[in-house]
């Protein structure tokens, strides 16, 4: 059984800033993001997989961005670039909720994952723990320190600015 267009359209519609975010936080780049969500999709479109519902469908296609960022990150050839979210992006309208995901995004690859998918695309630590392989101890952990590492980014509770983001991490 293969994906018809209508069944590809709809899942770009659903999944497409969640795809981006995923590649976002590993990449830190908005060319190479945008270039792997091309390539998920199209793998989405090609692979035939049949899902048993919405929740299946998203975190195959997260699995899949992840190894696809993995992949780019790992090529020789490739010149580490500083990227960011551009003024107009669709993603985060809101300029704190924008500079709080950069942040997280600074934050090393182990830990931004697990945050990223704890928080932003709700999934309970046992889910997070088979998305990525990884035990739910180690999960624990992981957002653990991550909390630690943000708190020094944040001054009750307002946003610092995002140097000092960076210079915290």
């Amino acid at each position: 059984m293969t994906m018809n267009k209508d069944d590809l359209i709809s899942a770009v519609e659903e999944y497409r800033a969640t795809v981006y975010r995923v590649a976002y936080g590993y990449t830190g780049n908005f060319e190479d993001s945008e270039d792997i969500c091309q390539d998920v999709f199209l793998k989405l479109f090609e692979s035939g997989k049949a899902f048993k519902d919405g929740e299946h469908m998203k975190a195959w296609l997260i699995r899949v961005t992840i190894n696809a960022a993995k992949s780019l990150l790992r090529q020789s050839w490739r010149v580490k670039r500083e990227g960011a979210l551009p003024d107009d992006t669709p993603y985060y309208d809101d300029v704190a909720d924008r500079e709080l995901y950069d942040c997280v995004m600074r934050l090393p690859e182990k830990y931004r994952a697990v945050v990223y998918l704890y928080y932003y695309e709700d999934y309970p630590v046992a889910k997070v723990a088979k998305i990525l392989g990884i035990s739910q101890s180690a999960v624990s952990t992981r957002l653990g320190r991550a909390r630690e590492m943000l708190e020094k980014t944040y001054a009750k509770g307002e946003i610092r600015h995002e140097r000092e983001c960076q210079e915290n991490l």
